[in-house]
């Protein structure tokens, strides 16, 4: 395979990998001068990301426009400020009151487009300063709410304080916020607990490949 020519990598994302631990990790095995991924996906979060060499670095952009989908589980009734297991726990609240039927019945209300606000921890850049730099840091900062569109939010098990979900969405989706959304919309706090992407595009997690794999079969050894 000849990785500066190009070529198109579906990676199995290892659970605290960042996608930039993988993208270096790649370029240090192929030797390609062109590395890079397309959508970024959070330390914490498994599954598909697709990673681009060559020539192919050229279609990042397209890729990334790419509807995607993802599956995981929310915790219901506690907060962090992260909007994951990033962060300990800072509130909680009691669910005794939330029903199966209370939950179904929240997510239609993201169905569709509409309006999101970024995780105070996320990449978004504030006076070109990462957003989640700041966080770590304690400084107070605004992120300005962008359009999204969810195209389906399906509730596939309940099991309090865990619900698992699968959401099918377009680019600039966080499901972080959407866990801190549909906790509020449930008058009580809830954060991401797992996360997995399943697909991007055409692309899907079950053609992808795990990097322990790709490691031991690239022909490029890395020299000593």
């Amino acid at each position: 395979m000849d990785y500066n020519e190009g070529t198109i990598l579906l990676i199995n994302k290892p659970y605290e990998w960042t996608s930039f631990d993988v993208v270096k990790k790649l370029r240090n095995v192929t030797r390609a001068k062109k590395v890079g991924h397309a959508g970024t996906l959070d330390p914490l979060a498994t599954g598909l990301l697709i990673v681009c060499t060559g020539k192919f670095t050229k279609q990042i952009s397209i890729i990334q426009d790419a509807e995607k989908e993802y599956t995981g589980a929310f915790f219901i009734g506690a907060t962090t400020p992260s909007a994951d297991r990033e962060s300990e726990v800072s509130e909680t609240f009691d669910t005794s009151g939330i029903s199966d039927e209370m939950i179904v019945n929240a997510t239609k209300k993201f169905i569709g487009t509409i309006m999101q606000v970024p995780p105070l921890f996320s990449a978004v850049k504030v006076k070109g300063q990462r957003a989640y730099e700041l966080a770590r840091r304690g400084e107070a900062h605004e992120l300005t709410a962008k359009s999204i569109t969810i195209k389906e939010f399906e509730i596939t098990e309940i099991n309090l304080p865990l619900v698992k979900f699968r959401v099918v969405c377009s680019k600039g989706t966080y499901i972080r916020s959407l866990a801190v959304d549909l906790g509020k919309e449930l008058s009580s706090g809830a954060y991401l607990y797992d996360l997995c992407r399943t697909r991007i595009g055409e692309y899907q997690l079950c053609d992808a490949v795990e990097m322990k794999d790709v490691l031991e079969l690239s022909p490029v050894k890395k020299e000593d």
